[in-house]
């Protein structure tokens, strides 16, 4: 009698495509990247977060730079910046020199207007990164408001102005070139992203190419512009009486 002949698992069973799901881990990824994306370029200085992720229950503007967000579209949620006092300065001293500003016109505190004016504007260009690959990478849509900046000595507890069902809040450790610690805070409703067609996310735009392609376009509109003097109809009856 011959032996039974069992098939492999991968025979036997019917090949799965595997779902992807984008989740509210990979939403904090793409923030956290944005987050190190502007400020490195902004300070000069390799920006980094921790390799862990806390689960909070609530979030929090803490001493001494708080720094907050809102954001409503495809989904609502907050973003919160806490600086250290040692980190606001050191990200803002690095940004102003890196302009041009000399050091000794620098402000000498982080309670300056002027320190919270560069955080928030910083603040504004994350969440101008983040929104703009959640568009392209997710297909979906989200606004922002202005940031708003507040130099605290003391915690306070910042509740979510938005209908979240099933409220999600994450903490996230920063540190800077000298080892200068902010958090980043993030809250949205519990949401995922199912991806059911296969499709290619859009290439990051580049600045020096769109305004290339600017050039171009201005270029051949001139160069295919009707004489003056010939309006559209006529222009229409000029190709058509060369057969085109």
């Amino acid at each position: 009698m011959l032996p039974a002949i069992q098939l492999s698992p991968h025979l036997v069973m019917s090949k799965q495509e595997e779902t992807i799901v984008f989740g509210t881990e990979d939403l904090l990824l793409s923030l956290c990247n944005s987050v190190t994306k502007v400020l490195t370029a902004a300070s000069h200085s390799k920006i980094q977060y921790s390799g862990m992720v806390q689960r909070i229950h609530k979030t929090c503007l803490k001493p001494d730079i708080g720094c907050f967000v809102l954001f409503d579209g495809g989904f609502s949620g907050l973003v919160v910046l806490n600086f250290t006092a040692q980190s606001a300065m050191e990200i803002y001293e690095s940004y102003m020199t890196s302009m041009g500003m000399p050091k000794d016109e620098l402000a000498g505190s982080y309670t300056s207007d002027e320190v919270a004016n560069v955080l928030g504007e910083l603040m504004n260009q994350v969440l101008g990164d983040f929104t703009s690959k959640i568009r392209r990478e997710l297909q979906t849509h989200i606004t922002q408001n202005q940031p708003k900046m507040l130099v605290l000595n003391k915690q306070v507890v910042l509740s979510v102005d938005a209908n979240l069902d099933k409220p999600e809040a994450r903490r996230v450790t920063f540190y800077t070139g000298r080892n200068h610690i902010f958090y980043l805070e993030l809250a949205i409703d519990r949401t995922e992203f199912i991806k059911l067609v296969d499709f290619e996310a859009q290439p990051e735009p580049e600045p020096d190419v769109l305004m290339a392609q600017a050039a171009n376009g201005q270029a051949a509109d001139t160069d295919t512009a009707p004489a003056p003097g010939m309006d559209s109809t006529d222009t229409d009856d000029l190709l058509k009486s060369l057969g085109m």
